[in-house]
């Protein structure tokens, strides 16, 4: 996505024959290709253990200042950490979709908007203090960086720092310069590190900036002379917010999978309060070692944090505020197109030629939909990559998805909402029905998330007695959507477009006296044609020996996703013996604490004759097939299956239980 707007960019730009436009885009091109080209960092799992103490001294006074943060601000405290050292890990999820649903998401980050306030308050503190205009320039810049150095210099602030030097550098030396050249500095200098370029915070933060310039632009040509007085302030405002909300859609909606339609409103409103409140929040924290003035600043800023907060909330509940999309690779593209667009249409003098490339792009991305692509006749099995969890998505030949489990959750997120939901929303289609394997946190996290967004018809379900917190909040979210809960019995199924899924187990008799959920695992048998898919959770040996006794007949199966992401516990050589899986399929966190798969398990997929694909080497994993031939996806390349049970399935068809 970077790189496509980075290109579309440089391309009109290069094509209005303004070089300087040009060459920057391809800079950002080319860090976003270097990103992409460039190993990534190690990636954390869901299931990661304690941390280690911060061993650097920047690390250490950040990690001082959240300790202050807590003892100063009390229940505010998860609000403040966010806005003063970009700590979201305290938010909790409703917060985090109130304000997303808000558009409000942005601010509960240290972005630009928050460095450039306290930057102001400090110069201007410097000047209360009767220093001279150069000292207080100069003492701005450097107490704010300092600060944004502490914070972990998170891109959106390093840019509105490099863009506060730009412009503090232009005032000292009376060397007027262009805003387009202060927001080339600041979206240039983090990429020191290129792989900066993916980082979504950082190209909200560079498009909003760029858009903020162009509102300027169109504010001053031709808007500045007709409104006056408070009337001119807040139709500037608003201008500013409508411009920064159109050209940072594409990418919310490519990210999040949604848009808030209340966002300039919200965000016209919620701007001024925070411009109130950055200022007091960062006395609060310098005054941490003064106990008593430390709490008179917090209680200070509290009836503004609820004021943000309330209207965070007012936004979000207002019907309509948010709307799911469905954005695929094309309408974002055009999407991006429009934005730039848009732009080039605001800072330019002629803005004829690209208004109407964008609304050409506005209307081929309404056209498009009409003329949906035909199925394909073939079903998709994919194996998302969700970390120490398991999260699998079965799409069927007319498009239509069934999820079973939902992935892991961690504080201030989950993989419903991180991952799910966007593989879903960029590929289109409707969910028709969720299965819950068992109610442990790694399997069910992300459920509420997806139920909430997506509303299937049905909730499946093996009904352990007990459960997450996770698992209690997927339910009452089925509940609250009106989605129908069933019970996993054996011999039940669903049928969706020609694909069935059969369940093998659990039942009651087996579970009541079970005490393990990874026993009561839901086992999942997909059949389309002759090939078939076995899914079986969390199982363990004694489920396994379960299955074997009751369902030896009904396993055989070309791709089995393996038990209990590939632990000692599961896979034994009878169980793999009845299956003879020619794909095996192992959803594992990288570096995961528990050592997961087991070395013995992956011997005994080789003796089987299985290849084996793990998410934490190879990503999501994808089989596609027409009901005889199979297709691999993974690591970036596609291979043809040769099935060998293929003729062994065809002759026991007939003796294949019909559900």
């Amino acid at each position: 996505m970077a790189v496509a707007c980075s290109a579309i960019a440089a391309a009109i730009a290069l094509a209005r024959r303004r070089q300087e436009y040009g060459g920057l885009a391809l800079v950002f091109a080319a860090a976003a290709m270097i990103a992409v080209s460039t190993a990534p960092p190690e990636r954390p799992t869901a299931h990661a253990g304690r941390q280690d103490a911060p061993s650097d001294i920047l690390s250490r006074v950040r990690a001082r200042a959240g300790r202050s943060i807590d003892a100063t601000f009390g229940d505010d405290a998860p609000l403040a950490r966010a806005l003063l050292i970009a700590d979201q890990r305290q938010i909790p999820t409703e917060m985090r979709d109130r304000y997303a649903a808000a558009g409000l998401i942005h601010m509960l980050s240290i972005s630009g908007l928050h460095v450039a306030v306290i930057a102001a308050a400090i110069e201007l503190f410097f000047q209360v203090a009767r220093m001279s205009r150069r000292v207080s320039l100069y003492g701005a810049f450097i107490v704010t960086a300092i600060y944004v150095a502490i914070i972990g210099a998170p891109p959106p602030a390093l840019r509105s720092s490099a863009m506060l030097g730009a412009a503090m550098a232009s005032r000292i030396w009376q060397r007027p310069t262009s805003p387009w050249a202060a927001w080339a500095i600041g979206a240039f200098v983090p990429l020191y590190q290129p792989r900066t370029a993916l980082d979504v915070g950082y190209q909200l933060s560079v498009l909003g900036m760029c858009a903020l310039v162009a509102a300027g632009v169109v504010w001053r040509r031709h808007l500045a002379n007709r409104l006056g007085g408070w009337k001119g302030k807040v139709g500037r405002e608003l201008v500013t917010s409508l411009i920064a909300c159109a050209v940072t859609a594409p990418l919310v909606a490519w990210v999040f999978g949604r848009v808030s339609l209340i966002a300039p409103l919200s965000n016209l409103i919620a701007a001024p309060i925070i411009t109130l409140a950055q200022p007091v929040l960062f006395l609060a924290l310098l005054a941490a070692p003064i106990t008593a003035l430390a709490h008179f600043f917090a209680q200070a800023v509290h009836p503004l944090l609820f004021a943000f907060d309330w209207v965070a909330w007012a936004a979000a509940s207002t019907p309509g505020a948010a709307i799911t999309v469905a954005t695929t690779l094309t309408t974002a593209i055009l999407a991006a197109v429009a934005a730039v667009s848009l732009v080039v249409a605001c800072a330019g003098r002629f803005p004829a030629r690209p208004a109407i490339t964008g609304l050409a792009a506005l209307a081929a991305m309404v056209v498009l939909p009409a003329f949906p692509s035909s199925p394909n006749g073939q079903v998709e099995l994919h194996v998302l990559d969700v970390g120490q969890g398991d999260a699998i998505l079965l799409r069927t030949n007319a498009g239509h998805w069934v999820l079973l489990d939902a992935g892991p959750a961690w504080q201030g997120g989950d993989a419903g909402r991180a991952t799910v939901l966007p593989y879903i929303l960029h590929r289109g289609g409707t969910l028709e029905a969720f299965v819950l394997s068992h109610p442990h946190t790694d399997h069910v996290g992300g459920a509420a998330s997806v139920l909430t967004a997506m509303r299937p018809h049905a909730y499946w379900d093996a009904a352990f007695a007990g459960g997450s917190e996770a698992y209690i909040a997927s339910l009452a979210a089925a509940r609250k959507q009106g989605i129908e809960w069933h019970r996993v019995h054996p011999g039940d199924s669903i049928r969706v477009d020609g694909v069935t899924v059969a369940f093998l187990a659990p039942d009651s008799a087996w579970t009541i006296d079970l005490k393990d959920p990874n026993l009561a695992s839901t086992i999942a048998l997909v059949r389309y044609g002759m090939v078939r898919f076995l899914l079986v959770g969390d199982a363990e040996r004694a489920e396994e020996d379960l299955l074997l006794a009751k369902h030896r007949g009904d396993l055989r199966a070309q791709v089995l996703k393996v038990g209990h992401h590939g632990s000692s516990t599961s896979s034994s050589d009878a169980f793999l013996d009845a299956v003879h899986p020619e794909v095996a399929v192992i959803s594992v966190g990288a570096g995961n604490k528990y050592g997961h798969p087991s070395n013995d398990v992956l011997y005994a997929l080789s003796r089987a004759g299985a290849e084996v694909l793990r998410t934490d080497q190879a990503g999501t994993v994808i089989v596609r097939t027409d009901g005889i031939h199979i297709e691999v996806e993974a690591k970036g390349d596609r291979w043809d299956l040769v099935p060998d049970s293929l003729w062994r399935l065809w002759e026991s068809e007939s003796s294949f239980p019909r559900r």
